[in-house]
């Protein structure tokens, strides 16, 4: 079982993009347990295969720390067939993220979420046309305007894509309010990286948005394209597989995550 997510884990466990190119090119392992259970341990839970708790591909012991979370990790586990195909896990990829890559580092990992505070998606507007100008402004003002006056982080709009400088008052202000336990801090940063917004990921760790919400929120520009010009399948198949991770992700920052204000 320790070699499972081996493909899935790699360099930087945190990408679950590159997680899922990567295991295409891996061999599925045969199924080897009957069925996934969930056990109390240690202030926690740990998911069980027959009996035995699972471990990340480096040995570790993986502590889930809501019984909502283990239950659902287990339900991955329980609904494979034959063979076993990590794309479809990803809350236990997660869980082995966490354990590889936040425990022993979860102020770096937080930094490397809040990098994108200083050039975050939404402050870079579209000038025209002005249906997609009143969109964005749709999306994006609500959580700049909860960003402002809940967080105290007074963010600068600007016009396309030339950079813009931002406060560091305001981005002092939103890296306060990221969370600090390694599982939520794992989950954001997915929801980041997958969004390119850590003002979205904060909204919807703080449930200002939910993840319908925050998932159409990334995909503005992206959906006004695909009105204009068409589905492109390639880039409809890799969205696909982001929202399966951003899902993953979601629901564990909605489990751990309370609303600000």
């Amino acid at each position: 079982m320790r070699e499972l997510f081996d493909d899935v884990t790699g360099q930087s466990p945190l990408d679950p993009q590159e997680a899922v190119r990567r295991q295409t090119r891996a061999p599925l392992r045969k199924r080897f347990y009957t069925g996934a259970g969930v056990a109390e341990a240690d202030g926690g839970f740990s998911v069980t295969l027959d009996g035995r708790s699972i471990r990340s591909p480096s040995g570790k012991p993986i502590m889930v720390p809501t019984r909502a979370i283990a239950d659902a990790v287990a339900a991955e586990w329980n609904a494979q067939g034959e063979t076993i195909d990590p794309v479809t896990m990803p809350l236990t990829r997660l869980a082995n993220s966490v354990v590889e890559g936040v425990i022993d580092r979860v102020d770096e990992v937080a930094a490397d979420a809040a990098k994108f505070l200083g050039s975050d998606m939404l402050f870079y507007r579209a000038g025209h046309p002005e249906p997609l100008v009143a969109r964005e402004a749709a999306h994006w003002d609500p959580v700049l305007f909860w960003a402002a006056d809940t967080l105290g982080a007074h963010f600068i709009l600007g016009e396309g894509i030339v950079h813009v400088g931002q406060p560091e008052a305001a981005i002092k202000a939103a890296r306060a309010a990221f969370p600090a336990d390694p599982w939520s801090v794992a989950a954001l940063h997915v929801v980041t990286t997958l969004t390119g917004s850590a003002l979205l990921a904060l909204a919807l760790a703080h449930r200002f948005r939910d993840e319908d919400q925050v998932w159409a929120a990334a995909h503005v520009d992206e959906d006004w394209n695909i009105e204009k010009w068409g589905v492109d399948e390639e880039v409809a198949a890799r969205r696909a597989a982001r929202l399966v991770d951003f899902t993953a992700a979601a629901r564990v920052l909605r489990e751990l995550s309370a609303p600000l204000g």
